[in-house]
C-alpha cells in the first residue's frame, strides 16, 4: 500500500485476542500500534510479528483506563503515523466483583477499563478519520457480558454501554466513510492462563454447537474483515463470533 498505508490502534493486543487482531491486520497490510499495561516483552515480541509480515509497527504502553495514559498512546500513534484509521477497542478487564461487595472505586475502574477507554480513544481518534472520509472502529462485548454475568455486574454494564455507543456512533459517522461494530466473541482458548482460568473456559464447550472453543485467529479474522474495504457495509451491528452458543 506504500504510502497509503493505513494504521491501527489495538489496545490490550500482547496477547490472545488483542494480538491476534493485531497480526490479521498486519497480514493486510496495515501499521500497527501495539498496546499493553504492563507486559512490554510480550508487546515487543507482537510488533516484532509484525515487522516481520511486512509493516511498520510501534509499541506504546499505558493503562486504558487512565485518560492520561490514553491521551499518550494516541498522541504517540499520531506523531509516528499521522493518524489512526482503525481502532480496537479490546483490553478489558473482568473481575469476579458481587454487586453488593463493590465498592465505588471497583466500578469506576471496571467502567474506566471496559467502557470509557472505547468512548476516549474513539474521541481521540475520529478527527483523523473525519478527515480521511475512511475509519473503523471496532469494539468489544462478549458473550455472558451481553447476557448478563453472575457476579460481575460492572462488566455486564460496561459491555451494555459499550454496544450503545457503537449503534450511536454508527448512526452519527456512517456517512462519513466511518463503520463502527462490535464483536461479541464465545468461549475462545486463550493462549495462556491460570489453570482454574483455562479449566473454566473448557467447561463450556457443552454450550457450543460446533463442539470446540473459539481460537483467537477467528476473531482476529473477523476483525481483519470488518477493518477492510470489503467490510464497508457492515456498520452499528453486534457480530456473534461464538460457534453457534445461545446467549
Amino acid at each position: 500500500m506504500g504510502e497509503t498505508r493505513r494504521t491501527a490502534l489495538i489496545t490490550g493486543s500482547g496477547r490472545n485476542i488483542g494480538r491476534a487482531s493485531a497480526l490479521a491486520l498486519a497480514k493486510n497490510g496495515i501499521n500497527v500500534v501495539v498496546n499493553g499495561s504492563s507486559n512490554r516483552e510480550n508487546c515487543d515480541k507482537v510488533a516484532k510479528e509484525a515487522e516481520a509480515l511486512g509493516v511498520d509497527a510501534l509499541v506504546v504502553m499505558g493503562d486504558v483506563g487512565n485518560p492520561d495514559d490514553l491521551g499518550n498512546i494516541a498522541a504517540a500513534a499520531f506523531e509516528k503515523f499521522g493518524r489512526v484509521d482503525i481502532l480496537v477497542n479490546n483490553a478489558a478487564v473482568r473481575p469476579n466483583s458481587p454487586f453488593l461487595e463493590t465498592d465505588e472505586d471497583e466500578w469506576e475502574r471496571i467502567l474506566n477499563i471496559d467502557f470509557h477507554a472505547a468512548r476516549r480513544l474513539s474521541k481521540l481518534c475520529l478527527p483523523g478519520m473525519i478527515e480521511a472520509g475512511w475509519g473503523r472502529i471496532i469494539n468489544f462485548a462478549g458473550m455472558n457480558a451481553i447476557h448478563g454475568y453472575n457476579g460481575r455486574a460492572p462488566v455486564s454494564v460496561s459491555k451494555h454501554a459499550a454496544w450503545g455507543l457503537t449503534k450511536s456512533l454508527a448512526k452519527e459517522f456512517g456517512k462519513q466513510g466511518i463503520t463502527t461494530n462490535i464483536i461479541s466473541p464465545g468461549p475462545i482458548a486463550p493462549e495462556e492462563s491460570e489453570p482454574e482460568m483455562r479449566e473454566h473456559i473448557e467447561s463450556m464447550v457443552g454450550r457450543v454447537p460446533v463442539g470446540r472453543l473459539g481460537k483467537n485467529e477467528e476473531i482476529g479474522a473477523m476483525v481483519a474483515l470488518l477493518a477492510s474495504d470489503d467490510g464497508a457495509f457492515v456498520n452499528g451491528q453486534l457480530i456473534q463470533v461464538n460457534g453457534g452458543a445461545e446467549t
